[in-house]
């Protein structure tokens, strides 16, 4: 579990889609405020949705080669199999441009209530579930895998949380160096989507195919 959580932490803090927009929310002229929003609702996110796991679940794992076990692997290998055919068809379609979003010319108006909830729309949920279904196997009895699971929930949130604390202590080249990051992943945006969609559909499969057979 661990291992899954690791790995899906880390594709879903290095997604393009949501970073680019946090470092939009941070240029704008109430940016801390704005990234904080989103931030925190990120985070939340996250949080209910390993709760409603753990409540599914009650704290405990399903017996190995149950019915329920065996549901849970499957559907991390469906999970898998869904990213990496999405990651394939992101591959092989016409490259497109990218302009600005539409939202982004009212960007110094929005308010606290629209960086939340942009924060829920750009939030990756085909990974979020990946990582559900990872923390199926959590054992709430255990402080190794309470720290699992709050790691995790941090990993995936560790990019916007860097990306405030430096808006926050050096704003002057923070905003030079965000604008320069968010130029860098619009330009490979399609080539970062494909290979976090690939790489983790590949991991949970064999990782998957593995706990079915083994």
């Amino acid at each position: 579990m661990v291992l899954d959580l690791v790995v899906i932490g880390l594709a879903i803090t290095f997604g393009p889609l949501h970073n680019s927009a946090f470092i939009l929310l941070l240029s704008s002229a109430r940016g801390v405020r704005l990234g904080m929003a989103f931030l925190l609702s990120w985070l939340a996110n996250l949080v209910v949705v390993i709760t409603l796991v753990m409540l599914l679940t009650n704290g405990q794992p399903p017996a190995r080669h149950s019915a329920p076990s065996t549901a849970a692997i499957a559907v991390k290998l469906a999970i898998g199999v869904a990213l990496v055919l999405y990651g394939a068809h992101r591959h092989r379609r016409p490259p497109r441009p990218h302009g600005p979003p539409r939202w982004t010319a009212r960007i110094d108006n929005a308010s606290a209530i629209t960086a939340a909830g942009l924060a829920w729309v750009l939030q990756p949920w085909g990974l979020v579930a990946a990582g559900a279904a990872a923390a199926l196997d959590a054992d709430l009895s255990t402080a190794s895998d309470w720290l699992a699971l709050t790691g995790y929930c941090l990993l995936a949130t560790l990019s916007l949380i860097v990306m405030e604390m430096y808006v926050v202590w050096a704003p002057t080249s923070a905003n030079a160096r965000l604008d320069a990051l968010r130029t860098w992943l619009s330009r490979h945006q399609e080539q970062l989507i494909v290979t976090l969609s690939l790489l983790v559909g590949l991991w949970l499969m064999a990782h998957s195919i593995y706990d079915l057979v083994s």
